[in-house]
């Protein structure tokens, strides 16, 4: 089990739960197409919406704190552009998570099976954030972040996320 003293393993972590939400959006689209809006799509629409209301939020905030500062500062230009275009992707996904959260609470709350048409492009919108984003991260990003980190920056690392989401 990944905990918070493996920092990055914690944050790969949090983009396969990122993944699993974004399935389960899928997969939550499909049932209502075929079963209509029953307990098991209104259960599913709050798991995703429990999801990006609350974790996913912490795991950008981590990134923007940890992640992306000690890579900036070191000034490589692929690698700042990269970084600068992650940042922007962050608040594209937080305007596209404010977009979409509505349509799912709909879902929650027992309202129509179906998103109108915009209320689905709004979903394939927000969902088509995710993948490249994800695979920068996790294939250039990281590893560049964490291969410069100063002595001490790991356990910085950890303790701050910890504190920010109240574990001991």
């Amino acid at each position: 089990m990944t905990t918070f003293a493996e920092p990055f393993e914690m944050l790969s972590a949090c983009h396969e739960r990122i993944t699993r939400m974004l399935s389960l959006l899928e997969r939550l689209r499909a049932h209502l197409r075929t079963h209509g809006n029953d307990a098991q799509a209104r259960q599913a629409a709050r798991d995703v919406m429990r999801y990006f209301d609350l974790a996913a939020p912490q795991h950008h905030l981590d990134e923007e704190l940890h992640v992306f500062p000690p890579i900036l500062s070191r000034g490589d230009p692929a690698l700042v552009a990269l970084v600068r275009r992650l940042q922007q992707d962050h608040r594209e996904m937080e305007a596209g998570w404010a977009a979409a959260r509505p349509v799912l609470d709909a879902i929650a709350q027992g309202g129509p099976g179906q998103p109108d048409a915009a209320g689905a492009a709004t979903l394939d919108a927000f969902a088509a954030l995710h993948a490249d984003h994800l695979a920068a991260e996790e294939d250039r990003v990281y590893p560049a972040a964490q291969a410069g980190l100063e002595p001490g920056a790991l356990a910085a690392m950890t303790s701050e996320m910890m504190k920010r989401r109240g574990v001991s």
